[in-house]
């Protein structure tokens, strides 16, 4: 049991003004295996006044001091990376192996490459007669969600310590664990009081009012887009920056001159990475109508191959975050049945053996439209969709007719068709056969997947504000 009863504010862990408690619970055995403050409006408050009064010695630190605490808390993350991965398989339900080389390795890379951006960085660079500064937005609120939760919050915290802001942090209350620890590593690693600030508790009540705040400067928000319309109607009201990462309905678009087992295979692992629960899987897999059969049968065959069961062993798929994820991709599962997709594999009921833990079944659907919910609607479980195409305009369509622009796939032995393809796709960040990740690249998307990117220098100049300073010429000889 991992029970923390206070709040990290100002340098120092202190009692919350709330005296609630929210339970964490163990994915796969449904046993409760953590406690966490439910802070209230007022701890908010308390939070994001100490950032305010830090900022301003934060941000005329040398870019090479923040470095040099930002590199200190990536040995702190590394000295407890497995314990770090035990914690978040239990919250998640991820594999262990999984959270180890994913949850806690980006986690650890995105600290030491902003480390070594921050003393890199150029913050002033002339252009004609003005100097141009780059200067820290602010006071940042970074409210972060469950499904890769050390990940997302290193994205945001290491980015904006980067650039000299101060933050506060609220994480999802549902996998806040892995907060509670990096906070400690945080406070051990030095960093002046009041410039990392920690306040768990609801949406509704602690996010909602770091959004609303008149001293806050800018929200970083990843979440749903319901969610994030939410914090951008409340940002708003101060017009502060805000940046969103929300939802995905991803396409894998297989070419008719792809790889096809290959491709499916890739497509498949994306979509179940993490039991699904992921913004930029690829959930809706586009083949040719000549090559659905085909494509359909491999489908079948490899996520029969993914077993389900206890994260700490062997098994490729753990549990869902929580009962209600479980249920609501089982009712997803039975719309998608319900408005006549084939169910190729898997369905509703529960994996056989799996009395504890919210399990759900790998599934595949056929002859699924793009205007069925199962094809429009995030559904963060792992289920995919087979979705055929007449030719490669009615494919780019197809991939195209969603709300949503994350992420995407294409598959082709041409790699030049492939890219010229992707340059038709409408969303932020698109793999070509393949392609592995890339931290160091933007990520964010289009539509309604949100504004702003992360990672890398695109995600530092987030957090940066331009000021021109307009000099006089010298005068001439």
């Amino acid at each position: 049991m991992k029970n923390y009863d206070k709040l990290y504010i100002n340098g120092a862990w202190v009692a919350p003004v709330g005296t609630g408690s929210i339970d964490v619970i163990n994915a796969a055995t449904e046993e409760v295996m953590g406690r966490i403050p439910e802070g209230v409006e007022a701890d908010a408050e308390a939070a994001i006044a100490a950032a305010r009064a830090a900022f301003e010695g934060w941000a005329a630190t040398p870019a090479p001091k923040r470095a040099e605490y930002l590199s200190a808390i990536q040995a702190g993350i590394k000295a407890q990376a497995d314990e770090f991965a035990r914690t978040i398989t239990g919250e998640v339900g991820v594999p262990f192996k999984l959270a180890q080389r994913v949850m806690v390795g980006n986690p650890l890379n995105t600290f030491g490459m902003y480390a070594k951006l921050a003393a890199e960085f150029e913050f002033e660079s002339s252009v004609g007669n003005s100097l141009i500064v780059r200067e820290p937005v602010g006071v940042v609120a970074a409210i972060t969600p469950w499904n890769f939760p050390l990940h997302q919050i290193a994205l945001k915290v290491a980015a904006a310590l980067a650039a000299g802001c101060t933050v506060v942090l609220k994480p999802s209350e549902v996998a806040p664990l892995n907060a509670f620890m990096l906070a400690q590593i945080i406070h051990d690693a030095g960093v002046p009081k009041g410039v990392f600030n920690l306040v768990s508790g609801y949406g509704p009540v602690v996010g909602e009012a770091m959004a609303k705040s008149p001293e806050v400067d800018m929200i970083s928000f990843t979440g749903s887009t319901r969610a994030g319309k939410r914090v951008t109607e409340l940002g708003a009201q101060t017009v502060k920056r805000v940046a969103l990462e929300l939802g995905g309905k991803s396409a894998a678009l297989i070419l008719d001159d792809a790889d096809l087992p290959l491709a499916v295979k890739a497509t498949v692992a994306y979509c179940y990475l993490n039991s699904g629960q992921t913004c930029a899987a690829t959930t809706r897999m586009l083949v040719p109508e000549s090559r659905y059969e085909e494509a359909a049968t491999i489908a079948v065959e490899v996520a029969s191959g993914y077993s389900v069961g206890d994260p700490m062993g062997d098994a490729r798929l753990g549990p869902l975050i929580s009962e209600v994820q479980r249920e609501r991709v089982r009712a997803y599962i039975n719309q998608g049945v319900a408005e006549g997709a084939q169910l190729l594999t898997g369905g509703a009921d529960a994996p056989e053996g799996q009395a504890k833990g919210y399990f759900v079944k790998p599934t595949v659907f056929g002859k699924v439209q793009s205007s069925m919910t199962i094809a429009k609607e995030e559904i963060f479980g792992p289920v995919l969709s087979i979705i055929t195409y007449k030719d490669e305009a009615d494919a780019v369509r197809i991939a195209n007719d969603s709300v949503y622009g994350l992420a995407g796939t294409i598959w082709s032995k041409d790699e030049e068709r492939a890219k010229r393809v992707a340059r038709r796709i409408r969303a932020g960040q698109i793999d070509i056969n393949g392609g592995p990740f890339n931290p160091a690249a933007p990520f964010g998307g289009f539509k309604q997947s949100g504004r702003g990117r992360e990672g890398g220098l695109y995600g530092l100049e987030e957090f940066l504000e331009y000021k021109s300073l307009q000099l006089r010429p010298p005068k001439a000889a």
